[in-house]
């Protein structure tokens, strides 16, 4: 058959491409999944580049007092930057809050876990979902309120606990001495252990909602009691979630500032005494002091702050990498 007759002209004739190609779309150059993805890099390389920038501001700041620095920065327990031969270093504080931030922990896990557990699989849904709303609520209520109620309501409760605790259980190092006790270490980890407790209970309690429904009913099927299947299949998958949310309340414990500037004794010192009058952290040093120090002393709390950028960078790092372990939890949570 001649193209004439198959309705297509001699001088028009084309060739058409092998396959049919070309009856698909070609792919436009910039489509809005193209952007998106542009953004998202954009986005995540900007975070990257304001850690660097604030790491880089941080180092630059402190370096001048640390060459100024006459002790030793890392194992001096004091605090002396304005003075003519400055002294000063980070042992006494730091110790202070990673030991407030490792008590509030312990307190505050076991609970979150608990309350975690009963909202996801034990409490009625009626229930469960406003006691999930307040707990949430409480991560909104600022840090200050919390120092203050700790300070100004809470202190004395905890002042009459440490007394008794030094009554029957004085000769244990950590609950010794003769006092005064009041604004203490113990005050100031009971004061962040009710600010973490949201966070991870929060977490948890999406994680273990996350378990899949078959795990939980091959579990019962087996005949195995709600707890024997809670421990069996809802506590071994969401164990990389909660150890991240555990550490994730352990980065706002470390980073708390007024809480622990009401609420400790503002001592350096390095002691393992919970009870009696004392303590300090990084957080609450930078608060109490800042306002006095000299170029120096703002340049020795800089450095301080540093430190602290890097152990909490360290700790959110470690987070993360406990969440990308397991693919499938990975996956649930994208």
């Amino acid at each position: 058959m001649s193209a004439h007759l198959a309705g297509v002209s001699p001088g028009r004739h084309r060739e058409l491409p092998i396959g049919g190609g070309d009856a698909l779309p070609r792919k436009a150059r910039f489509s809005l999944e193209t952007g998106f993805r542009g953004l998202s890099v954009a986005a995540g390389a900007m975070v990257l580049v304001i850690i660097v920038a604030i790491a880089i501001f941080l180092i630059a700041k402190a370096v001048p007092a640390l060459r100024a620095n006459t002790a030793n920065f890392f194992t001096y327990e004091q605090w002396f930057p304005n003075d003519a031969r400055p002294r000063f270093g980070i042992a006494a504080i730091a110790f202070g809050t990673v030991l407030s931030s490792v008590i509030a922990l312990i307190v505050a896990v076991p609970i979150a876990l608990g309350i975690a557990l009963f909202l996801s699989h034990y409490a009625p849904r009626r229930l469960a979902d406003p006691l999930g709303f307040a707990i949430d609520l409480l991560a909104a209520v600022p840090s200050v309120v919390f120092g203050l109620w700790g300070r100004d309501v809470f202190a004395q409760p905890v002042q009459d606990f440490s007394v008794w605790l030094n009554t029957y259980f004085g000769w244990i190092p950590l609950f010794g001495g003769d006092g005064p006790f009041g604004r203490s270490i113990l005050l100031g980890s009971l004061v962040l252990a009710i600010m973490v407790l949201p966070i991870v209970t929060s977490l948890s309690r999406e994680v273990f909602q996350q378990t899949p429904r078959m795990n939980e009913e091959a579990a019962l099927a087996l005949g195995a009691t709600k707890w024997e299947m809670i421990r069996t299949a809802v506590l071994p998958y969401g164990k990389p979630g909660v150890i991240a949310a555990v550490m994730l309340g352990l980065g706002r414990a470390l980073g708390e500032t007024i809480a622990l500037a009401l609420t400790l004794g503002t001592v350096f010192g390095i002691s393992v005494n919970l009870i009696r009058t004392g303590g300090n952290s990084i957080a609450a040093n930078i608060a109490n002091t800042f306002g006095e120090a000299g170029d120096v002393g703002r340049g020795a709390l800089i450095a301080s702050g540093l430190v602290l950028f890097a152990i909490t960078l360290v700790v959110n790092m470690a987070a993360r990498a406990i969440i990308h372990r397991r693919r499938e939890f990975r996956d649930a949570a994208a």
